[in-house]
């Protein structure tokens, strides 16, 4: 019986539907309105625009007093349908100044991995001159954004302006878990990010992003090229995730010796050992480090005396070969540490490539310091104490946000899940790929993802981070939706169409802004499937899931089997039937889910020349289903 069995479906009209409306999920939507901009398949349309934002920066850290201190020079250009007649930046670091909107949002006596109101760190930007031709401009600074006036309108469709800003900080020890300060006994390691002013988008969707910078919602970026400067004590090795341009005037022979091996070895080559880390404490003055970074949405860096270094060359799928880099302390050396971190890197981004789209940076480096895991393009930093399998998570992890949102750029203050629920649902299907499925286990299984995704307390996905409880920012932004599209993945759409969909996305929204009804509508037109309940289920609303078996009754007239269905709760997913005759032989049938698109109980029908003696209903335990006791039946 095999693979023959055929089911009749006999539609119940109970007349009240008691927890589930079918009309609630299968109605037709209302559809979205699109502009000349973006096109209702999901796409960009020949008239979108994004505009640009360029940087010259030059920089100087100070080791003892943790301050940093410069000036920009931003060319913004217009390409937008309209004059602007002022800009707005982003003044992150303002988060940090006593009385911050951020601050202010804690309670006495909470602590959270962004910060606490009870601080008496003294941090934030101190802006110097605004100029545009050397001529000072009108400014206003409101807690972590700054508004520019400027003296004539920016006008569309090209136009640039030329900012210069002059501007300090002093970098905090815990910056909201992005960036930080971690002791050594060989000197501090300075994991520099939000560290200059930065431009906010101005986009089709809403003018100007301004929302402001609370700690748990992240970045929305334009693209630009980087025109990088950091002038350090000579002790320091300095770090970013773009290209140096000057390694002559501030690496030694050795270190060069070494990078030259690196570029063409597949195994990790130490750069600077120890010896050399404490051969490089005795330097004095200061050396100015040089990077260019092309169309990227960021720039970060790092910089310690207590750097050791490694490095190993990446393969991408077009032939190019990039630089995959560790720095790290001393104390974390060693393959149970960090001494695998080259090694992980190298096969995450090379695996990712291949998957997805090539990598786009010129060097991937990992840094350990205090911070527990956060993406810049072409750098990340990770914690000093994350070893073997949480080494290789976190640096997998953060170098997934390669693609999501630093490749996609979508806009993470509002829509964390485009970002955190994207790269974790590519983190699940990495686990299993990397080095012959080394750290498969590590991917919570699909009823661990349910119990963590529907726990007591939850939030829905479509909400801001910082609008969520913070204990539920891990459900509601990594982990549902990674649940929610591994299922769309592997038991409702197929893999194979949905990683062209997938991947369509990826290349349609490449370096430029998508929404997320781009990316519901790009997954339903290239997969050709009406996905507007699964959407509504679990995006938009917060439903659960509770199927149950009613009934099972054999009809030996009809040579078959009646089984009484019901969806309890207002998710609906398809219905996966295991079941046993009486002579012992097994089989299976999946119900799709439309059989719900209107009613609330399902008759199925199962030919059979014997009696069903049991049945069980999602016997994998796929499903998020929140009651499984009425999930089974048995013959008595």
């Amino acid at each position: 019986m095999k693979g023959t069995i055929l089911f009749l479906g006999m539609l119940v009209t109970t007349g009240v539907y008691a927890q589930y409306n079918p009309h609630t999920l299968f109605a037709p939507s209302v559809p979205v309105t699109h502009s000349m901009y973006r096109l209702p398949s999901g796409e960009p349309a020949p008239n979108y625009w994004q505009n640009r934002a360029d940087y010259k920066i030059r920089v100087t850290i100070n080791d003892k007093t943790n301050r940093i201190s410069g000036w920009e020079e931003l060319t913004y250009t217009n390409n937008s349908p309209v004059s602007l007649d002022f800009l707005w930046l982003q003044l992150d670091q303002n988060l940090f100044k006593p009385g911050s909107r951020g601050q202010s949002r804690f309670e006495a006596g909470e602590h959270s991995r962004y910060g606490n109101a009870t601080s008496n760190f003294q941090g934030g930007f101190d802006i110097g001159a605004v100029t545009i031709g050397g001529v000072p401009v009108k400014y206003i600074i409101t807690d972590t954004r700054m508004q520019v006036w400027l003296p004539v309108s920016l006008k569309d469709k090209g136009q640039s302006v030329k900012l210069k800003i002059e501007y300090a900080f002093t970098l905090p020890d815990e910056g909201a878990d992005r960036c930080g300060i971690l002791q050594t006994p060989d000197g501090k390691i300075f994991s520099v990010a939000q560290w200059y002013p930065r431009m906010c988008v101005f986009d089709d969707l809403q003018g100007w992003d301004t929302d402001p910078y609370l700690g748990p919602g992240e970045f929305y970026l334009e693209y630009g090229d980087f025109d990088v400067e950091i002038t350090a004590p000579s002790v320091l090795l300095v770090m970013a995730g773009a290209e140096q341009t000057n390694k002559k005037e501030t690496l030694s022979a050795s270190d060069l010796e070494q990078l030259d091996k690196a570029e063409k070895s597949n195994h990790t080559i130490m750069i600077r050992d120890e010896d050399q880390m404490k051969e490089a404490l005795k330097r004095t003055g200061n050396r100015t480090w040089k990077f260019q970074l092309k169309n990227a949405r960021d720039f970060s860096w790092a910089a310690s005396s207590a750097f050791l270094w490694d490095a190993a060359k990446i393969n991408l799928p077009s032939g190019k070969k990039i630089l995959a880099m560790s720095v790290y302390p001393a104390s974390v050396k060693g393959n149970k540490a960090w001494g695998r971190s080259t090694e992980f890197i190298k096969e995450s981004i090379e695996n990712y490539s291949r998957r997805w789209m090539e990598y786009p940076y010129p060097v991937a480096v990992n840094v350990a310091g205090n911070i527990r895991g956060m993406e810049y393009p072409g750098i990340v930093f990770c914690n000093t104490q994350s070893a073997g399998e949480s080494l290789f998570g976190v640096t997998d992890h953060e170098f997934g946000h390669t693609w999501f949102p630093m490749i996609v750029g979508s806009n993470e203050r509002k829509y964390a899940w485009m970002d955190e629920g994207f790269n974790e649902f590519i983190n699940f299907i990495s686990a299993g790929d990397v080095n012959n499925g080394e750290f498969k286990n590590s991917t919570p299984s699909f009823e661990m993802l349910s119990l963590i995704s529907f726990a007591p307390g939850t939030e829905s996905i479509f909400n801001t981070p910082q609008g969520m409880k913070e204990a539920n920012i891990g459900e509601a932004v990594y982990y549902k939706p990674a649940y929610a599209l591994t299922l769309l993945r592997n038991v409702i759409i197929g893999e194979e169409r949905f990683d062209k969909a997938f991947k369509t996305y990826i290349q349609r929204w490449a370096y430029k802004h998508p929404c997320p009804n781009d990316f519901f509508s790009c997954i339903e037109n290239v997969t050709g499937e009406d996905l507007q309940w699964f959407w509504k289920s679990w995006f938009y609303e917060d439903f659960t899931l509770d199927q149950s078996v009613e009934s099972v009754s054999y009809n030996s007239t009809l040579k078959g089997n009646t089984v009484v269905l019901k969806n309890n709760q207002q998710m609906a997913m398809p219905v996966l039937i295991s079941y046993t005759l009486k002579s012992g032989l097994k089989d299976s049938l999946v119900l799709p889910v439309e059989i719900w698109t209107n009613t609330n109980e399902f008759h199925a029908f199962i030919p059979a020349d014997e009696p069903i003696i049991s049945l069980v209903i999602d016997s994998n335990r796929l499903f998020p289903d929140e009651n499984r006791k009425n999930n089974s039946w048995q013959s008595r």
